[in-house]
């Protein structure tokens, strides 16, 4: 590749959730012009995802090359014991791509690229993406001050903005403040590699699912950014790449935890002891608007409390509001911490098994000597572990349907330094039209509270000048796009990577890098961003 000093030589454009059943639509209908148009002239086709398919672990893999054994992170949250905490940049125990451009001489604007705060030191700068907070730092320090003065604002989330919560005219103000904050920072810094992330083109499916006018509005103002990027900096070369897919779920919701109690595996109570640190964030089907978590533990909570130490819980309550169409006005009135004092809820440390959050698509193994209580001696694990892994591989759905495509050993997925962070043991729902959750509701099978949801084919595209246009993109995984960056830039691919150039280049060198040595991990402990995680269904 040539590079001169203020050339753009390559865009990447994350759509997060984007794939070829969501774009091609879109395409057909004229909604994006400046997408299809990339398509139409690059090479292009469905990108394979990681398992789990879910945006906090998928991105790192993404922008490291490595699978989450080696970068560390597996889900959304992090668990220290029977604690948990939101994933955030030093949860990543591997170098980002622009940190080994930079390594190189190559400079790197980033915005919004998921798991990317607190910002690390790097030739160019960077604002981050989801996990941050609202006002996050940046780098270099200042930057988004200069932003938000130059560009009439800026915002990671569409919350933060005037508009109604969750409306189109949020959707579209936060994707153009995105795409001007980024064009200001490619003026500013005149970087060799410019990376902008849109999170709404997934967040769009979580909050107004099947909604088609505010799928296309998102879209075409995606768009409409590309478009202005594109124009303004004529980038010698540009990928199109997301880190899942996205999809009716069409099958059932299987409640996993109900599967171990049944089994004998798992222990549960009422009244909030179940999760040590859990936040007022906490997700649950009576609760809706932005101030029904303030409160101050009073009789209501408390007589919550006793009416679920005789069995009529939350979940139940929930279930006949609905049926007479009352949940949703006095589910706006209860506080988040009395649906929890109702609800059952798993005793960790007095079990020997358990799902901890349904998007990292795995059963933990309370086992001694790794949990503060551990239920299970290492001289048991493997054993318990088969056992646990049988017993999930037989679940049929009241259909008669396998629940899962594979029920398997960490192992089978992860490999690295870091894979004691992940759960035990691997649930692969069955085309994912099948769901898992974590939550106790007395029944192990229901509808999909989430009508649509990940699937594990994302989507790749590629145009330019280095870019052979012509080449099949059939096997692409989501490994693959950070060697390939490597090579467009002819720098050596880390022999760690855990994917393939792309052969839309030329291979680059296989380099041993020196041990990547990250800063030591610190709290997210943030409650905005608990918040924000909750709205999409993630915690």
């Amino acid at each position: 590749m040539n590079c001169s000093d203020d050339d753009l030589q390559l865009l990447v454009v994350g759509l997060d959730a984007g794939c070829l059943p969501i774009l091609e639509p879109l395409f057909e209908s004229g909604e994006t012009p400046t997408l299809r148009r990339l398509f139409d002239i690059g090479a292009s086709g469905p990108l394979e995802s990681q398992i789990p398919p879910w945006t906090a672990s998928a991105w790192p893999s993404l922008y490291t090359g490595k699978n989450p054994g080696k970068h560390g992170v597996f889900d959304f949250l992090s668990f220290d014991g029977y604690d948990w905490d939101v994933v955030n940049s030093t949860h990543v125990r591997e170098r980002a791509i622009w940190e080994l451009l930079s390594d190189h001489g190559l400079s790197s604007v980033v915005v919004n690229v998921p798991v990317t705060h607190p910002p690390r030191e790097f030739d160019g700068a960077l604002i981050p993406g989801l996990t941050a907070p609202e006002d996050p730092d940046c780098h270099p320090e200042g930057i988004l001050e200069e932003i938000e003065a130059n560009c009439g604002g800026y915002r990671v989330y569409p919350q933060a903005g005037p508009e109604p919560y969750r409306s189109i005219e949020g959707y579209e103000r936060t994707i153009e403040l995105r795409g001007k904050a980024f064009r200001y920072l490619l003026e500013r810094f005149a970087p060799e590699f410019g990376f902008v992330q849109f999170q709404l083109t997934d967040s769009v499916f979580h909050e107004r699912p099947g909604d088609k006018k505010a799928i296309e509005a998102v879209y075409r103002a995606v768009d409409r950014e590309v478009a202005a990027t594109i124009e303004a900096f004529d980038p010698e070369n540009l990928l199109v790449v997301s880190d899942h897919g996205m999809g009716k779920v069409r099958g059932r919701e299987f409640r996993v935890n109900e599967f171990l109690r049944d089994r004998g595996y798992l222990a549960a109570q009422s009244g909030g002891e179940g999760m040590p640190t859990w936040s007022r964030a906490y997700q649950n089907d009576l609760l809706e608007g932005d101030d029904a978590g303030d409160h101050e533990p009073g009789a209501l909570e408390r007589a919550i409390e006793v009416a679920a130490a005789f069995g009529i819980t939350t979940q139940r309550v929930a279930s006949a509001l609905d049926l007479v169409g009352l949940k949703e006005p006095i589910g706006r009135r209860v506080p988040n911490d009395v649906i929890r004092a109702g609800s059952e809820q798993v005793d960790f440390p007095e079990s020997t098994a358990y799902v901890r959050s349904k998007s990292e698509l795995g059963v933990r193994i309370n086992l001694e000597g790794r949990e503060p209580n551990g239920q299970v001696s290492e001289d048991e694990y493997e054993a318990f572990r088969s056992e646990l892994i049988e017993e999930l591989s037989a679940v049929r759905t009241p259909e008669g349907d396998p629940m899962f495509d594979a029920v398997e050993p960490r192992e089978r997925y992860f490999e690295g330094q870091e894979v004691e962070r992940a759960p035990d043991v691997v649930t692969v729902p069955a085309a994912f039209d099948n769901a898992i959750v974590a939550e106790l509701t007395g029944e192990r099978f229901g509808d999909p509270v989430e009508p649509w949801n990940h699937k594990r084919m994302g989507v790749v595209a590629a145009a330019g000048t280095d870019v052979d246009e012509s080449a099949s993109l059939s096997g692409a995984t989501i490994f693959d796009v950070a060697p390939t960056i490597c090579a467009l830039f002819d720098v050596p691919v880390d022999e760690a990577m855990d994917g393939e150039e792309l052969p839309i280049v030329a291979p680059s060198e296989r380099r041993q890098y020196p041990a990547y040595d990250p800063e030591p991990i610190t709290a997210t402990d943030d409650a905005g961003v608990e918040d924000r995680l909750s709205d999409l269904g993630y915690l």
